[in-house]
């Protein structure tokens, strides 16, 4: 009777593990956040939204300061570095994951 058996360095690899793929979607969870707040971040300074704020009407400074083309584009651009921020974690997730399943692990004697 003979049973197959694993070579001890492929049950360590890490992709195959079940508990791997916690770290990969706590990463992607973790680049979509950025993705969709630097849109909103983006967008939201150039729409109606911003301008219908109840902050802005009851601190009449605050709605002339917030108002402002350098005001909003200060926070579009806040929003473009989120938006860089997210496609790269995005980018460096997608290539270490297709990296660890193409290459096998390499064995130490």
């Amino acid at each position: 009777m003979t049973t197959a058996t694993h070579p001890p360095a492929l049950i360590d690899w890490p992709a195959c593990r079940p508990e791997a793929d916690i770290p990969f979607l706590t990463r992607i969870l973790f680049a979509a956040y950025f993705l969709e707040a630097g849109l909103i971040l983006v967008v939201a300074p150039w729409s109606g939204f911003w301008d219908r704020n109840l902050f802005l009407y009851s601190i009449p400074s605050l709605h002339q300061l917030l108002s402002s083309p350098f005001a909003r584009g200060a926070v579009s651009g806040v929003g473009a570095i989120t938006v860089i921020a997210g496609l790269a974690e995005l980018s460096g997730v997608l290539t270490r994951r297709n990296r660890s399943t193409h290459e096998p692990p390499r064995v130490q004697s």
